[in-house]
């Protein structure tokens, strides 16, 4: 199935896409959460974990950059699709704040991610995000999380 995509509203998906990931990267959250419909919804397939609203969103956020705080993106290609944009990127960080209860290790990680942001005209509804979950941990020195009951 040929299915054309609008060069104009990709260029707007991007430009937002571009705003989204920068501002996670400079914990402008506020900036971040704008990106979206108005409803900011994340699913991070690998842990089984949704943050459906802006509190749950933000407390992700809050998690993520508390034991990552320099998490980052490298190598990032975008894929535009009719209805969504396929990002794929290495993401690093070092291991620097609590992570599940647990002390910074002080080590950094690497691994590739797939983020599938989903639009309805140029406003992210949906972000679901792909990484190898063992990976990190274990380059962050945190295998006993990969048997961590749920």
């Amino acid at each position: 199935m040929d299915v054309t995509v609008d060069q104009e509203l990709a260029e707007r998906r991007l430009a937002v896409i571009r705003e989204h990931m920068d501002t996670e990267v400079t914990h402008q959250f506020d900036d971040t959460l704008a990106t979206f419909d108005g409803h900011p919804l994340y699913e991070i397939v690998p842990t089984g974990q949704t943050f459906d609203g802006a509190e749950q969103v933000m407390g992700y956020y809050t998690m993520t950059r508390t034991a990552f705080p320099d998490q980052r993106h490298d190598n990032v290609r975008h894929h535009v699709a009719a209805d969504a944009v396929i990002v794929e990127f290495d993401l690093l960080g070092t291991n620097l704040g609590e992570l599940y209860g647990l002390p910074p290790t002080g080590k950094a990680f690497r691994v590739p991610v797939i983020a599938v942001f989903f639009f309805t005209g140029d406003r992210i509804t949906r972000e679901r995000v792909y990484f190898d979950t063992a990976s990190l941990l274990i380059q962050i020195g945190r295998p006993e999380l990969l048997t961590a009951p749920r």
